[in-house]
């Protein structure tokens, strides 16, 4: 009597088209994360909105440019056949120039959202050298030297608390607003200076001043001094020059540079907007340390990682266990894991990205786990398929952690991922669900 031979299994009941299917699911999957990194996008833009907010009330971030000796001084221009005279400036900038800033950080909150802002004092001092106007090819004659005054740019006008008197070779002049001349800097105040008499001046003022984010410095100075202290512990130092020195602790940092003017591109003396001082401009920010967003964007973006690996776990242990598990089964878990990262964002708000990192993965690996428990019916699969999820919470949290290295140990974290998925399925038949015998004990399920 001749034996049938075993009847292979349809193509919808074969391994081929349940990966189909979980394929599928992970695209699908793939469109509720894409929803979720737009609300990071979305929240993050309300954190910045509060900081302009709050900015435009209490004071920008600052640009100290200056001071600059700046002189008026006539040119005739020929035009269709007429002359006219046309005022213009020559900008003369310090022999030295020392500003010491003290600067007094504040925490402003709007809602759950915070921000630092801070009050500057600033002591300026320095030297001019008389102006040497034959050096600019000046016109004979043209030279308006009864009208010069010393200008100082300052980016945002509203954080003026007060400037105490200017002191030109210790006489007291008079502080006034606007700069005459938009050369240099379109906002700050200016100070009408005799220059008859010397050949040398000394100038001193202090400058009370509310701002934002940060402070710079422009070093218009031949020789250029900054020294710089402050009680919060969060700098970051930026600009086209860092400190010569900086000490940084938990009660604050202290910080300093010495620029010469071979070190700057522009010369000690020029005429018109020849150049842009701005651009050389340097000093700290004031950083606030809440990066839960930039870390929850980056945990987002390994989200089909998370999803493949899990459902390959479930995946391994249908085929292997021969126990069905239903795609919606899949999708639940799918979304689950969605679940953690708009609870990462939302508790990461409150409490830190840290603790929000630690509760979010626990609930998440606690809630898949207990899920599976009860369609893998085994103990031990469900035991292996918790520790998987830990160890992937894990790492995600190491590679979260590690900006310099995060390419080089997600590299390798992958290709480990890969080695135990062909270890494991080794022994697969692939072509036939039906011909894997006894394959749980070969590959140690």
């Amino acid at each position: 009597m001749e034996v049938p031979a075993p009847k292979r299994p349809s193509f919808w009941q074969s391994v081929t088209f349940k990966l189909i299917i979980i394929g599928l699911l992970i695209l699908i999957i793939l469109v509720p994360g894409a929803m979720i990194r737009n609300l990071i996008r979305e929240r993050e833009q309300s954190q910045l909105d509060v900081i302009a907010e709050i900015g435009s009330k209490w004071g920008y971030g600052q640009t100290i440019n200056g001071p600059v000796l700046s002189i008026p001084y006539y040119k005739y221009i020929e035009e269709d056949e007429k002359k006219y005279r046309e005022i213009r400036f020559a900008h003369f900038l310090p022999g030295e120039l020392n500003i010491e800033t003290a600067i007094s950080p504040e925490i402003r909150y709007r809602g759950i959202y915070k921000t630092v802002v801070y009050k500057a004092v600033l002591h300026v001092s320095g030297t001019f050298d008389f102006p040497d106007t034959e050096s600019l090819k000046l016109e004979p004659g043209s030279v308006m030297s009864g009208d010069a005054f010393i200008q100082v740019g300052i980016t945002d006008m509203r954080g003026i608390q007060e400037v105490l008197p200017f002191m030109w070779n210790k006489h007291i002049l008079e502080v006034e607003p606007g700069i005459p001349s938009s050369d240099i800097s379109g906002s700050g105040f200016h100070v009408k200076i005799p220059l008859e008499g010397n050949d040398h001046f000394d100038f001193r003022f202090d400058l009370n001043l509310n701002g934002s984010e940060y402070l710079y410095f422009v070093p218009v100075g031949k020789s250029t001094n900054i020294e710089v202290t402050s009680s919060w512990e969060h700098p970051r130092f930026d600009g086209t020059f860092l400190p010569d020195h900086r000490d940084i602790t938990d009660g604050g940092f202290e910080a300093d540079w010495k620029v010469l003017h071979l070190n700057r591109n522009y010369p000690q003396s020029w005429k018109g907007s020849a150049y842009h001082t701005a651009e050389s401009a340097f000093g700290c920010y004031l950083i606030l340390p809440v990066d839960q967003y930039q870390k929850t964007m980056r945990s987002a973006k390994y989200a089909i990682m998370f999803i493949a690996l899990t459902f390959m776990i479930f995946f391994f242990v249908e085929v292997l266990n021969r126990r069905r598990i239903h795609p919606i089964q899949y999708l639940l878990v799918g979304l689950s894991i969605s679940i953690f990262y708009v609870l990462l964002l939302s508790l990461g708000e409150q409490i830190g990205f840290n603790l929000a990192y630690l509760i979010s993965s626990l609930a998440i690996v606690g809630l898949i786990t207990t899920y599976a428990a009860s369609i893998f019916r085994n103990l031990k699969h469900t035991m292996i398929l918790g520790i998987c999820l830990l160890v992937l919470y894990v790492f995600l949290f190491i590679l979260i952690q590690l900006k310099d290295y995060a390419l080089l140990l997600g590299s390798i974290g992958l290709f480990v991922a890969m080695g135990l998925i062909m270890y494991t399925s080794r022994n697969v038949d692939w072509y036939s669900t039906t011909s894997m015998k006894n394959q749980d004990q070969q590959i140690g399920f």
